[in-house]
């Protein structure tokens, strides 16, 4: 069973995908900025979760920053890319951001 991320990921990602996502994430972005997407990348996302629209544009932010990082391998890079745009897309049209 995979996780479905609204506004435009393409299809649903592995627990484990997501999870080696947040390893690249934890060692691309500062703690403090680590701490703020621990709860989705942190590898015991397993329910669902409505993020607001403020929250999802920092988010989107912080995967942004992270896919260009010079550590981050480019496959990855692309995947943070993908669910950031989305968690922009989310922000931008002032919906919610659903994971599930």
């Amino acid at each position: 069973m995979g996780i479905s991320i609204s506004h435009g990921v393409q299809s649903t990602r592995s627990a484990l995908t997501i999870s080696n996502l947040g390893q690249h994430l934890a060692n691309t972005l500062t703690g403090r900025e680590w701490r703020e997407v621990a709860d989705l990348f942190g590898g015991s996302f397993a329910d669902t979760a409505s993020i607001s629209p403020r929250e999802a544009g920092r988010i989107g932010d912080l995967l942004d920053k992270a896919a260009r990082h010079r550590l981050m391998p480019a496959d990855w890079g692309r995947l943070a890319n993908e669910i950031g745009d989305a968690a922009h897309r989310a922000a931008h049209s002032g919906q919610n951001w659903e994971w599930s």
